[in-house]
């Protein structure tokens, strides 16, 4: 594998170190980083461990999510390279049905975040918007804002 990018993302005050696939064109997320976040722990050698018993039952289930980890190497808490158990993002949603708890979900509506999305369009927009100087010209209730374009459409029928 070619690496030529390291993203360190943060969910909660958490990271997630993910690494990009230049010939696969895709991101590979690190597992324990994940199962650390979705177990609320913070230590290490626990983490690991957790993950070693989990990665067994899964493989004695025959899930899918044991054959689609792949080992790269990144920086580990020693200060060393070493090879992790990694997952692209197809392998996270299925690690993370393995979660089933308000802490899983709120991840899985963070991490399947795009920009692509409704939501991260409507986001880039409004964005955009507070960027320009065009809201700072616009009159409250306007027919440009959005926020009061229901109550002025029912002004100017009246």
């Amino acid at each position: 594998m070619s690496q030529t990018k390291i993203s360190i993302r943060f969910f909660n005050h958490r990271e997630v170190r993910a690494l990009w696939d230049e010939e696969l064109a895709k991101w590979w997320f690190s597992v324990l980083d994940i199962v650390a976040i979705l177990t609320s722990q913070n230590d290490y050698t626990k983490t690991r461990n957790y993950w070693k018993y989990l990665k067994a039952k899964l493989k004695k289930e025959n899930s899918q999510v044991v054959s689609a980890t792949t080992q790269l190497k990144l920086l580990a808490p020693d200060g060393k390279r070493r090879l992790t158990d990694m997952l692209d993002y197809n392998g996270i949603i299925a690690l993370g049905k393995e979660f089933p708890s308000k802490k899983a979900n709120q991840f899985m509506e963070w991490f399947t975040f795009s920009d692509e999305s409704i939501d991260g369009k409507s986001k880039a927009k409004a964005y955009a918007l507070f960027d320009s100087s065009f809201i700072d010209s616009i009159e409250v209730c306007s027919r440009y804002t959005p926020i009061c374009l229901v109550d002025c459409m029912t002004l100017q029928d009246k």
